[in-house]
């Protein structure tokens, strides 16, 4: 004899055991396994500052300095009892920065094509910032007349010249 559920109750209760068996009865899916995160490159280092530098900014040649040590006086013609003041304006790349540098300045006789060492300085400075150095030549009983020529360096490398002449 074959039995049919008629009753909503019966119905219910069978939905609910097939339904039951079901989830039971399905294997749960795993999820794929996510894949590793990519390794990736760390971000490059920003490369690092520039040391400062310094150079020389201008050279002013005259016959008198002021008290900020530059030349108060441009001029390119002496007189043979003058004093020959030579001002070099030096900077650094970062104002703030002290930077050891040797500032020189050689002065040359000039007799034709050929230059005569007349006198060579240099100084081992720290410049800082915006600066001003001051040298100055002199000669007892006076300058020969003729044409001179001023080699101003930084660190050993020629960064201006000037030319002045003394006349009688």
């Amino acid at each position: 004899m074959t039995r049919t559920l008629k009753t909503p109750l019966s119905q219910a209760l069978l939905v609910a055991v097939i339904g039951a068996a079901t989830i039971v009865g399905c294997k749960k899916e795993e999820a794929a396994p996510a894949a590793p995160p990519a390794a990736t490159e760390p971000a490059a280092a920003p490369a690092p500052a520039a040391p400062a530098t310094a150079s020389v900014s201008t050279v002013d040649i005259g016959n008198a300095v002021g008290a900020d040590m530059k030349v108060s006086s441009p001029t390119a013609t002496f007189k043979p009892n003058e004093t020959f003041h030579v001002a070099i304006g030096t900077a650094t790349s970062d104002p703030a920065a002290t930077v050891a540098g040797k500032v020189s300045v050689k002065l040359v006789y000039m007799d034709g094509t050929e230059e005569m060492v007349v006198n060579d300085e240099s100084r081992d400075m720290n410049l800082t910032g915006a600066g001003s150095t001051n040298f100055q030549f002199a000669k007892p009983g006076g300058w020969p007349a003729g044409k001179y020529k001023v080699y101003v360096s930084m660190n050993g490398n020629v960064v201006q010249t000037k030319e002045i002449e003394v006349t009688k």
